[in-house]
């Protein structure tokens, strides 16, 4: 039985959880995640559990934050004045947005932070600073 390996196509069904238990995605009830290995399509710590595991392989497997979406960084928080931001855009805490950089890349920014006067927007990923934990099962293997 063919073992994966970088340069692979793998496909996987996953269940991703907080250290709380938490489920925060899952491929359930969608296809299967598909990547190449070691091509930096998924976070690091779960790309490096892949190679060696054969079609019906199951495994459970911690990532630190380090190898997924990292430590915050204070700098990826932004306080904009209130009246910047339109009357029809939500400007409450956990709403998710999207801005605009002057290059005209969209990033995605979550309301961190609502005042009278500001509204504190967050570009870091919602997952920086979480350990995940993956349950994963390889469910196709195309050789490279």
């Amino acid at each position: 039985m063919s073992q994966a390996k970088t340069g692979d196509t793998v496909r996987i069904n996953y269940v991703g959880t907080l250290n709380n238990g938490e489920t925060f995605d899952s491929s359930e009830g969608r296809d299967p995640l598909e990547f190449v290995v070691g091509s930096g399509q998924i976070i690091s710590g779960l790309d490096s559990a892949i190679p060696g595991m054969a079609v019906g392989d199951k495994k459970d497997v911690n990532v630190p934050c380090e190898q997924a979406y990292g430590q915050s960084n204070p700098d990826a928080r932004q306080a904009v004045p209130r009246e910047q931001i339109p009357a029809e855009i939500p400007a409450a805490v956990g709403t998710q947005l999207q801005m605009q950089t002057p290059q005209g890349q969209v990033v995605p920014v979550t309301v961190a932070e609502v005042t009278e006067t500001e509204v504190t927007l967050d570009a870091n990923h919602p997952l920086a600073d979480q350990d995940l934990n993956f349950a994963i099962e390889v469910v196709g293997i195309d050789a490279a």
